[in-house]
């Protein structure tokens, strides 16, 4: 699923390679998929869009939204887009398809589930779009000692440090999956209690955040997801469904995996107590 290093590298990625382009057409839901979102009728898409030109995109967590004139594009969760410079090697199924008039493509496939969303600018109140938008991502200033502090209240002290990290849009674009390396440097368990975590552990937990992040956006993004040109990140996981099999970076010792809180967490028995 899309995340912070991955929203971030492929908004400038794009900003590479489809800014200033002219839309020439859009095909949307050419495969069905029960789980891609649309913002309004979809079928309406390629008359909202076609004609106009590509502007700036930017990310906002797992948001990735890109200007057309007064309309925005946006893809979320497990929406990730392709960008083919040649039209042949187009997929034949695909969620969403924008063609320029240089005869370029960026195409998009659902993962699990996404939203792909095309609505003139301020007519999207999804919340989850909004929340993106307005609070300060972990990659930024705005996003310091205080802040981290300030989300650790009376109600989320009774929360396990995974669901404190990972749910209810606390920082978006946090998700299972950045979260397992993340503790995996702070060395604490995912199913720790915050309550449980000391006032040293919980600034240990917040440089984390700040570090790890930092590492997997520099090297484009995590070698378990794909960027815009459908590589893989330069970012070496330490804990994922590709380290399963390898002893802890950290100590050699045997890496576990559970199912917990709707997805799979990863983590050291000697290193996250």
């Amino acid at each position: 699923m899309v995340e912070i290093p991955e929203s971030y590298t492929i908004a400038n990625q794009l900003n590479q390679v489809i800014k200033g382009k002219c839309i020439s057409w859009v095909q949307v839901n050419q495969s069905p998929h029960s789980f891609a979102w649309y913002f309004g009728n979809h079928e309406e898409y390629n008359n909202l869009l076609s004609g106009k030109s590509i502007g700036n995109a930017v990310s906002y967590g797992s948001v990735i939204e890109i200007e057309a004139e007064d309309y925005r594009i946006v893809f979320m969760e497990g929406a990730s887009p392709q960008y083919y410079d040649d039209l042949k090697k187009v997929p034949k199924k695909h969620q969403l398809y924008i063609e320029f008039d240089d005869q370029t493509a960026l195409v998009c496939t659902i993962r699990m589930y996404g939203g792909l969303y095309a609505f003139r600018e301020g007519e999207n109140q999804n919340p989850y779009y909004l929340v993106a938008k307005v609070k300060p991502s972990p990659l930024s200033d705005e996003f310091d000692y205080n802040y981290f502090l300030s989300l650790r209240t009376e109600k989320t002290n009774k929360l396990s440090v995974k669901a404190f990290l990972a749910t209810e849009q606390r920082i978006p674009g946090l998700g299972n999956g950045v979260l397992q390396d993340i503790l995996l440097n702070a060395g604490i368990h995912p199913k720790r209690k915050v309550a449980d975590i000391s006032e040293a552990e919980f600034k240990n937990l917040f440089n984390a955040i700040k570090n790890t992040l930092k590492q997997m956006v520099e090297q484009g993004g995590r070698d378990t997801e794909k960027d815009l040109f459908g590589n893989e990140g330069g970012y070496k996981t330490l804990l994922s469904k590709k380290t399963l099999t390898e002893p802890c970076i950290r100590c050699g010792h045997e890496i576990y995996k559970e199912n917990y809180l709707g997805g799979s967490i990863y983590y050291c028995a000697n290193c996250q107590k």
